[in-house]
């Protein structure tokens, strides 16, 4: 062997700095592009960022009066203490809004919420326990899941008292105290164990208190289920004490954790506003979308006059700058025509509402417009579009297609709405069952199976048709 040279011929897609600013500020949210802005302003002089936003002209806009309906939160029951609380109506949820659409200012943040370890620490201190019964209590603490749980039991209790080894009785006799504190139920074992102890604290008087108790205690998976019929027998009481008695462990609290869960509110404000003009949908971004950057002049007259070392640093910063300004100018554009094609996608969504909502997915977009789909994906996460209708995330519009008798598709979303629809008018004592759904939608002309049925009711959180009627 020798030595030799050699050619090779080969592509490289190279990713520039500018070219990886400019698919960051694509992809970041109203707020997250606004902290961007202001950490890029503080690191480059010739940045200068415009607090003061001339107020955007809306004269000759026709807002479309309807009836605002927000998207509905989807959220799957994976134990069952979900179950629980989902058929036995514990509510659960977040919203967000303005006094007007046109604001395009962030609401007022609240102060941060007290934690859980604050608030049952600061009541520790009134049951004036000993030394040792204060550390047993803090280990307890310090097991807590995020529903106020110790669903491991007390071994991480145990194993965290190193000083000393006390004994499970009596690492059980601190837990007993700290389930009677606000709020009551906290440092259960289990779902059952978290209820009996809200029963527990109840008035002696309280009507079915006993009875509620044994519900719970007995068999929590027939109450989820509403089964009355099976707990009277079991109880050998009558149906409407059953009932009478689930009404009352209705009104318990299955997560006292979550009350103390020092979260932020993550407020939503839209990204872009649709209104009818002249009888034409029309958008027009948040003027956050177009902030107002520009250039700071003094620091750009001193490049002429600097010396060679701080000349080549300014000309860095000004080429940075104008890069900054043409990445906003084009975040700002593709944004625009996004929701300009997805509004005229879905203009039946916003004259009719769900059940007009037609099958959409990123390519029809992407080809559209002419771009990747990456890209369409980066500009639809969230961000945010104010309709009449409410205010939904831009991927809402996006959704697969159910076969139709006419050989098109109809959207999941409308199928969906269309299930909903059609629970609400069922007759109370002869709810639809999901073939009968079905049946329904194909008459509507969309060839759904039951088992589709079936998976869009659950997602909407619907019951099947013997539990609705049982509840009802």
């Amino acid at each position: 062997m020798k030595p030799g040279l050699q050619l090779h011929l080969n592509q490289q897609l190279v990713l520039t700095p500018q070219l990886q600013q400019a698919i960051r500020l694509l992809q970041l949210s109203h707020m997250d592009l606004v902290v961007e802005l202001r950490q890029i302003a503080e690191a480059n002089p010739l940045i200068e960022l415009e607090n003061d936003l001339d107020p955007e002209d809306s004269n000759g806009e026709e807002q479309l009066e309807a009836e605002p309906e927000p998207a509905e939160e989807i959220n799957s029951l994976d134990d069952l203490g979900e179950r629980f609380e989902d058929d036995l109506d514990f509510s659960r949820g977040s919203g967000s809004g303005s006094s007007h659409p046109d604001e395009d200012s962030v609401e007022s943040q609240d102060a941060a919420p007290q934690g859980a370890w604050e608030h049952l620490l600061w009541q520790i201190n009134l049951l004036r326990l000993s030394p040792r019964d204060r550390q047993i209590a803090e280990a307890i603490i310090d097991a807590l899941d995020e529903d106020g749980y110790l669903h491991e039991g007390i071994d991480p209790v145990l194993a965290a008292l190193t000083e000393f080894s006390p004994d499970p009785e009596e690492v059980e006799a601190v837990r007993h105290r700290l389930q009677q504190l606000d709020p009551i139920g906290i440092a259960s074992l289990n779902l059952c164990d978290c209820l009996c102890a809200q029963l527990l604290a109840m008035p002696e008087d309280t009507p079915q208190r006993l009875l509620a108790q044994r519900i719970v205690s007995t068999n929590i998976e027939a109450l989820a289920k509403r089964d009355y019929a099976r707990l009277a027998r079991q109880l050998q009481v009558d149906r409407e004490a059953i009932a009478l008695a689930a009404a009352l462990i209705r009104t318990l609290d299955p997560k006292p954790g979550g009350c103390l869960a020092a979260v932020p509110t993550e407020y939503v404000q839209p990204d872009a506003y649709v209104r009818r003009v002249k009888g034409r949908w029309c958008i027009r971004l948040s003027s956050a979308n177009r902030p107002k950057v520009g250039l700071n002049q003094h620091y750009c007259s001193l490049i002429a006059k600097a010396s060679r070392n701080d000349a080549s640093y300014l000309k860095g910063q000004l080429q940075e700058a104008r890069w900054l300004l043409k990445s906003l100018d084009a975040r700002a554009n593709t944004l625009q025509r996004v929701a300009e094609t997805i509004v005229r996608q879905q203009s039946a969504f916003l004259d009719f509402g769900p059940e007009a909502m037609r099958p959409l997915v990123l390519r029809e977009i992407a080809e559209e417009l002419g771009m990747h789909e990456s890209t369409i994906s980066r500009v639809t996460t969230r961000k945010y579009l104010h309709t009449p209708r409410g205010t939904f995330e831009f991927k809402y519009f996006f959704s697969s297609g159910v076969s139709t008798e006419d050989g098109g598709s109809a959207s999941a979303t409308a199928v969906q709405a269309l299930i909903r629809k059609l629970v609400s008018e069922e007759d109370p004592h002869r709810p639809l069952s999901d073939q009968a759904i079905a049946r329904e939608l194909g008459q509507l002309g969309i060839r759904v199976a039951r088992r589709t049925v079936a998976k869009y009711r659950e997602a909407l959180r619907i019951l099947c048709s013997n539990e609705r009627q049982r509840a009802r």
